[in-house]
């Protein structure tokens, strides 16, 4: 099943906006102090990072539950890092930070599985592009 999206942009890109949609459901607004001086409303890379926790998340859970410890719940972080490189605006890393509440999964397991999950999720993987993506796993206590 494709995914889709879309987006418009109006004007130049100091004074412009653009709007998005994702599916049926997301849709926002974005703007240059948006997306490259911390102003209010969305970017770009917020979707990429919302992408990147909700597949994590999932391709985990379903790594966990194959190998007979299904999660109760897995909940993740993902930041995205804008930099420029070379005079160009570029993602230079992206951090995933998961906790999982795994009932009769010890620690070590827990960050094996995530990082079976990190190197297999499709989001990862179209993000292999990206120098540096790390990631921190650990259990609810």
């Amino acid at each position: 099943m494709p995914a889709r999206g879309s987006a418009e942009w109006r004007g130049d890109v100091q004074s412009g906006s653009g709007t998005f949609r994702a599916g049926d459901t997301i849709s926002g607004g974005y703007t240059f102090k948006s997306r490259f001086e911390d102003g209010p409303g969305s970017n770009p890379e917020q979707l990429i990072a919302a992408a990147h926790a909700a597949c994590f998340s999932m391709a985990l859970s379903s790594r966990l539950a194959k190998a007979g410890t299904p999660p109760e719940r897995i909940h993740t972080d993902a930041t995205v890092t804008l930099r420029p490189v070379d005079g160009s605006p570029t993602i230079t890393s992206i951090a995933l930070v998961t906790v999982g509440k795994v009932p009769g999964l010890d620690a070590a397991a827990f960050e094996e599985h995530a990082k079976e999950a990190k190197a297999g999720c499709p989001v990862s993987r179209a993000l292999a592009g990206v120098p540096e993506i790390t990631l921190e796993a650990a259990l609810e206590p």
